[in-house]
C-alpha cells in the first residue's frame, strides 16, 4: 500500500504547484456505477452522473456511459464505450441557458489485485474525444487517464470483502494527446484526488460519501474544484 500512496502523495504535490492564478470553485457531484455480467467473459459496465455548477448554483453537466465489458481472468478486463456528456452554461449577462455536447467513444483496461487487506483497483482509459462548442464547432481530442482505487475495510475479512465500512482512496490524472493547443495548451489536463467513506451492504451494493480534489490546468487561470460526491455502487 505504500507506493500507491506515496504516488497520491506526490501527484496532490505537483498539483500544488500548478501555478499563477488559481481560481477555487465549490461543487456537487452525484455518480451511480453499475456493473453486470452475462456470463463468465461478457457483461456491462454503467454509469450516470450529475455534477453542480460553482456554489451548487444549477446542474452543470449530465454524463451517461455504458460499455461492453470482456472479461480476461477474474482479475482483469478490457472494454470498449461511449459517453455522452451535457453542459449547461450561462453567459455573462444573460439567463439564457447555452447547452453543449460532447460524444466519447473509449476503450480501458482494468487490474484488480490485493495488497494484504487493501483492495485495489487499476484502469488505463483512452477517449476519443468529439466535443461541441458555440458556433455548432465540434473539436475532436484524444485523452489518456490512468486511475488507481484502494479499499480498505475497517474491519477484519477473508479472501473477500462482502459486507461492512470502509475507507476508499483514489487517484485519477488526464494527459492530453492530441490538439492540446486547442484546449488548455498543456499535455496535462487535470488530476482528481479523492477519499471517502463508505458501506458495503452486500457484494451487490455500495454507498459512499467523500471529498474530492479536481485540479484542471488552464489556458490562462488553474481551477481548484472542491467537490463532494455522492456515489452508489450496485452489482449483478
Amino acid at each position: 500500500m505504500k507506493k500507491p500512496l506515496l504516488l497520491a502523495i506526490v501527484l496532490l504535490m505537483v498539483v500544488g504547484k500548478l501555478s499563477a492564478q488559481t481560481q477555487n470553485q465549490n461543487t456537487g457531484w452525484f455518480m451511480f456505477v453499475n456493473n453486470t455480467k452475462f456470463n463468465e467473459k461478457w457483461g456491462l459496465q454503467f454509469d450516470f452522473q450529475v455534477r453542480s455548477a460553482d456554489k451548487w448554483d444549477h446542474v452543470r453537466n449530465t454524463l451517461v456511459r455504458p460499455a461492453l465489458q470482456y472479461f480476461i481472468n477474474k482479475n482483469s478486463n478490457v472494454a470498449l464505450g461511449y459517453l455522452w456528456q451535457t453542459t449547461q452554461m450561462f453567459p455573462a449577462g444573460s439567463d439564457a441557458a447555452v447547452s453543449l455536447n460532447e460524444h466519447r467513444i473509449f476503450e480501458q483496461y482494468i487490474y484488480n489485485h490485493k495488497i494484504k487487506s487493501v483492495f485495489a483497483s487499476h484502469r488505463v482509459r483512452l477517449e476519443q474525444r468529439f466535443i461541441g462548442r458555440t458556433g455548432n464547432e465540434e473539436l475532436f481530442s484524444q485523452r489518456f487517464r490512468y486511475f488507481f482505487r484502494l479499499i480498505q475495510p475497517l474491519q477484519k475479512t477473508e479472501e473477500t470483502f462482502t459486507k461492512g465500512a470502509f475507507v476508499a482512496l483514489q487517484n485519477e490524472v488526464f494527459l492530453n494527446l492530441q490538439n492540446k493547443d486547442e484546449l488548455n495548451g498543456y499535455v496535462f489536463d487535470q488530476n482528481r484526488t479523492y477519499l471517502a467513506l463508505g458501506y458495503r451492504f452486500s457484494k451487490k451494493f455500495d454507498i459512499e460519501a467523500g471529498y474530492m480534489n479536481q485540479a484542471s490546468k488552464g489556458r490562462i487561470n488553474n481551477t481548484v474544484n472542491n467537490i463532494v460526491q455522492l456515489a452508489l455502487y450496485t452489482k449483478f
